[in-house]
């Protein structure tokens, strides 16, 4: 099973225009829960930690030639890596575009109080 792995419009929204990123090289292996790429924005640097785990099979070379893309278009032409899944668990795990927007509306709620 492979993944698209890339940045939601939520965090780029957030992190405002992106200058630079570190990403993997093809065939390296990523963690999930660990770091794998590091990016540099207009509102500071951040570590991206990978919600899978699996072998890089492909990385987007435009993103790191022009990585505004990432901002103009996060879902299609923003992508970061293609990822071969260790194991279909971790896709089970991820969280629908639903449940993400729930948690961010629960993370809002929890730190206006």
């Amino acid at each position: 099973m492979r993944a698209t792995v890339g940045l939601t419009d939520y965090l780029q929204d957030k992190m405002g225009e992106i200058y630079s990123l570190r990403l993997p090289e093809e065939g390296e292996e990523i963690i999930k829960e660990e770091v794998f790429s590091v990016l540099e924005a207009k509102n500071g640097r951040r570590d991206l930690t990978a919600p899978i785990s699996g072998e890089v099979t492909e990385i987007n070379y435009e993103a790191l030639e022009v990585p505004e893309i990432i901002n103009e278009d996060p879902f299609s032409e923003g992508w970061l890596i293609k990822v071969e899944l260790s194991s279909a668990h971790d896709f089970d795990d991820l969280l629908t575009e639903e449940e993400y927007e729930d948690f961010l509306n629960e993370e809002e709620e929890e730190s206006e109080e």
